[in-house]
């Protein structure tokens, strides 16, 4: 057969862009004996191609749907809010960008292609329209996922790295657990981290928690609020009518404050060493009445008079 772009050889089959009346075939040398068959009168239009480039973006548009619909169904509380659906959105992105992200380029690269070939004499294909729909539904869903899963980039770099800080700092745990469970049961905060032995241990931790609190290791410093009178008003007595109370803290070694009586202490501040396990230095970690902070508490002696007192 014969066409104004190639020649099939009808001998072997064989496609080439010469004149078999003039030139033979370069597989098998035949020539051409008489002209080529006329084209049928009535020719059914082709639909393989349109079909397929259709069906390609309407599987890709119902995947990432039911994968949307799946992530909001399983958000609490269920709600169909536009930030909602965004949000399930990029969850389902983000857990299909292995799988449907290649699958929908894949679908874009090859729609394009068969929509290039239909193009070029488009009156012998059929379902023109719904080809050029699911081109544009691949191209929509390949776009919008890249789109949602640059937006969450941000936010999972973001915990990312709160994740390594979490582990970084997942020593100063024991300590604090320590320090809770001794104020729980005793009403009151260690004055020395060697109390800390006067709570159970069964798993060894509080052990681990007092030997983190050494201070080679650690700078411990617990505080206790009191109200304190001033000398002026103590001297006018009980039934002074101006007498004003003003609060006062404390630290360790200043127990001769509250003559006689047990001092409660409520407030701590706490420098431990790093993973380098020296004090004093850049890795060290600053905790704050059981919150873990970026500065170090002014409470806190100047870490050049703590390394003094360093073995």
């Amino acid at each position: 057969m014969k066409s104004p772009k190639l020649t099939i050889c009808p001998c072997c089959g064989t496609r080439a862009r010469i004149d078999l009346d003039i030139e033979p075939c370069a597989n098998c040398g035949a020539f051409s004996v008489g002209p080529p068959l006329a084209r049928p009168e009535f020719e059914l239009p082709a639909y393989g191609l349109t079909a397929a480039v259709a069906g390609a973006g309407a599987l890709v548009a119902l995947v990432f749907a039911a994968a949307t619909a799946f992530a909001l169904f399983e958000r609490k509380p269920f709600s169909l809010a536009f930030w909602n659906v965004a949000a399930a959105a990029e969850t389902a992105a983000w857990h299909l960008k292995f799988v449907l992200l290649p699958v929908a380029c894949a679908a874009f690269v090859a729609g394009a292609r068969s929509l290039a070939h239909v193009s070029r004499e488009p009156s012998r294909f059929a379902g023109v329209r719904f080809a050029l729909g699911g081109f544009a539904t691949s191209v929509m869903v390949a776009a919008g996922m890249l789109t949602l899963i640059g937006v969450t980039v941000p936010e999972r770099l973001r915990q990312r790295e709160a994740a390594r800080e979490a582990a970084s700092n997942v020593e100063a745990y024991d300590p604090i657990r320590a320090l809770l469970e001794y104020q729980q049961q005793f009403g009151t905060l260690p004055s020395s981290p060697k109390e800390l032995k006067n709570l159970p241990d069964p798993d060894g931790s509080i052990a681990r928690a007092a030997a983190m609190l050494s201070p080679s290791l650690a700078q411990y410093e617990p505080e206790s609020t009191i109200a304190s009178l001033p000398a002026s008003a103590k001297a006018r007595g009980r039934r002074s009518a101006g007498v004003t109370i003003r609060p006062v803290s404390l630290r360790t070694g200043a127990d001769d404050a509250v003559q006689g009586e047990p001092l409660a202490f409520t407030n701590y501040t706490l420098r431990l060493a790093g993973k380098d396990k020296k004090l004093c230095t850049p890795d060290d970690l600053f905790i704050r009445d059981g919150m873990i902070v970026s500065t170090p508490p002014t409470l806190l002696k100047p870490c050049a008079r703590a390394a003094k007192n360093v073995p």
